[in-house]
């Protein structure tokens, strides 16, 4: 190679480089995973595992397991298939909230929120998914508050022991309404064990996702994606990329607050054909495209 094809060759590269740059198609480091739900409930439990890494989900988030056979069975194909558990949904938080008046309630989402840190624990995942409390004409906003944030102190010794992270969700639970209440909220704890799991599509309806991204910045251990919509004054979560979110801003919302965990999406399940898509949805999202 002569030096005119040396400085040509070099001039391509970095004209290449360039572009690249400007077109903002520099992959985020993050992980795309789904739900174990997602998958065709005929499959079984090793089948699930591999037609979600056969479409491209790099990890799986499952939710709460009582059966301890059921929860091996889970761990196992995760292993088998070499696709780890990232994180797990807890189950009773919604109907049996930890904001509830009654305490015999507030046990039994205590005990699931146990149930689901064992669970973490035993696959191998960095966090559970918790929705806090939930606001009705029963509970106000600051017994919600208040409650959830006394039962979820007595978890968080649990939560280091096990070395799992309590994620706290933002939902249409009429609770946590804003980005800087959400902060303020995961701050109170002082705890590294609580932090965010943010929803893309749950702020939606009242707020722009890429201003929550920012405000809670590190405070975000995981993301769920799904897309929103409200046409016709009709709320509707939709497709990704299929709804009303500026994916560009969530991409550049995440690029500056440097997140490198996981993104969850969060939707319908499907045949093995409509996941592929998803998936290539998510890698759109994810390279700016």
């Amino acid at each position: 190679m002569n030096r005119r094809e040396l400085i040509s060759i070099t001039a391509a590269a970095a004209a290449a480089t360039s572009l690249h740059a400007q077109s903002g198609s520099k992959r985020l480091p993050i992980r795309k995973a789904i739900l174990l739900g997602m998958l065709p409930k005929s499959l079984t439990i090793a089948d699930k595992f591999t037609l979600a890494k056969d479409c491209g989900f790099e990890a799986m988030e499952c939710g709460t397991e009582d059966n301890p056979a059921t929860a091996e069975e889970i761990k196992a194909a995760s292993d088998k298939v070499k696709l780890p558990i990232h994180s797990v949904m807890n189950r009773d938080h919604w109907q049996y909230p930890l904001s509830s008046p009654d305490p015999a309630v507030v046990a039994k989402s205590v005990k699931g929120m146990e149930t689901s840190i064992a669970n973490a624990k035993l696959w191998g995942a960095e966090t559970v998914l918790l929705v806090p409390a939930v606001v009705n004409p029963e509970v106000s906003y600051k017994q919600a508050w208040d409650r959830s944030t006394a039962e979820i102190k007595k978890l968080i010794p649990l939560a280091a022991k096990s070395k799992v992270i309590i994620a706290v969700e933002e939902v249409w639970n009429k609770f946590l309404l804003s980005p800087i209440e959400f902060a303020n909220y995961v701050d109170q704890f002082k705890s590294p064990w609580v932090k965010a799991y943010f929803d893309v599509g749950n702020v939606v309806l009242y707020g722009y996702p890429q201003d929550w991204i920012r405000t809670l910045g590190p405070r975000i251990a995981k993301v769920h994606l799904k897309d929103f919509k409200f046409a016709k004054r009709q709320a509707e979560f939709v497709n990704l990329r299929d709804g009303e979110i500026n994916w560009k801003e969530i991409y550049k919302s995440l690029e500056d607050i440097g997140y490198k965990g996981v993104a969850t999406v969060e939707l319908s399940g499907g045949d093995g054909e409509y996941l592929k898509d998803v998936s290539k949805r998510v890698d759109l999202i994810l390279e700016n495209a």
